[in-house]
């Protein structure tokens, strides 16, 4: 297929070099002249707005950074006109529910807007393993199955509208916990008299491993906080979450308390930090 892809950051690039291995055309948005030659020399097509980037593509995919980014990029009217020859769009930001509906509302009838956040790291990204969540119109998930298989492991249809947005927030929400959560027992434990590293060779291989923490594992014990995601970034999907659940009168009580921790570290300037750095604040504080 002929593919136009917005949004070529951590997670975006990876996603553009499955499809092009796959033998997909894939043309990419440059915004920066340094970018469009990286871009060209990894063998990708590059404009630099996104009106040329979608003219004349069969399917569109946005992976950007916010609400914000997301209606600039789609709501422009130059846009819309060129989206209007798309089958579908593919929609992998990580957004609220409100203004993913308030975009769907504005994009023309003929589109199959597909909501699907993904979740994994940039690793798996690269790997083609992501797990994608999926809502909008059920033909064409079905239709696009090949599309998803060259970067998810998986993809899961939830419904015609919004239901990807809520459960991917709810998902992010379950990983922002967990960094603060096991900061403190880490913290903890070193009370106790115990190592970093003899906790968390046990807790990878206890009833609480996860993919989340085996992957965060050499980074704790070294201490560099080089961001995969950053704190800025699951503060952001926080927020996301408590509006969202303000909309539709949903008591998080933890979740105001984990945004609060966030709002902490963010103040203390670690907000470009990986948000595993929670586990070092716990240690630091005396947690």
């Amino acid at each position: 297929m002929k593919i136009a892809f917005i949004g070529v950051g951590k997670m975006g690039l990876p996603v553009c070099k499955r499809l092009k291995a796959a033998g997909h055309e894939v043309m990419v948005l440059a915004r920066r002249p340094e970018q469009a030659g990286a871009l060209q020399a990894a063998g990708f097509k590059a404009q630099d707005t996104a009106a040329k980037t979608i003219e004349g593509s069969e399917l569109v995919f946005t992976c950007v950074s916010d609400d914000k980014a997301l209606s600039e990029v789609l709501l422009d009217g130059s846009v819309l006109f060129r989206i209007a020859g798309a089958s579908a769009l593919i929609d992998m930001s990580t957004v609220s529910p409100a203004v993913s509906a308030s975009i769907a509302a504005q994009l023309p009838k003929s589109l199959a807007f597909l909501r699907s956040p993904v979740s994994g790291s940039t690793v798996m990204a690269e790997a083609g393993t992501l797990t994608a969540l999926v809502s909008g119109p059920k033909v064409a998930f079905d239709s696009l199955a090949p599309i998803f298989s060259c970067f998810t492991k998986v993809a899961f249809h939830l419904g015609e509208d919004e239901q990807a947005r809520y459960l991917k927030l709810g998902i992010n929400s379950m990983v922002a916990a967990t960094s603060a959560l096991l900061g403190e027992a880490l913290a903890f434990g070193a009370k106790g008299g115990l190592s970093l590293e003899k906790m968390m060779e046990v807790i990878t291989q206890s009833v609480v491993a996860s993919p989340l923490i085996a992957y965060k594992k050499d980074m704790i014990i070294s201490g560099d906080y080089k961001p995969a995601a950053t704190l800025n970034m699951l503060a952001k999907d926080l927020d996301l979450m408590l509006a969202a659940a303000q909309n539709v009168q949903a008591s998080l009580p933890l979740n105001q308390m984990i945004r609060t921790i966030y709002q902490a570290s963010v103040a203390k300037g670690l907000g470009e930090k990986d948000f595993f750095v929670l586990v070092q604040e716990a240690r630091n504080s005396g947690a």
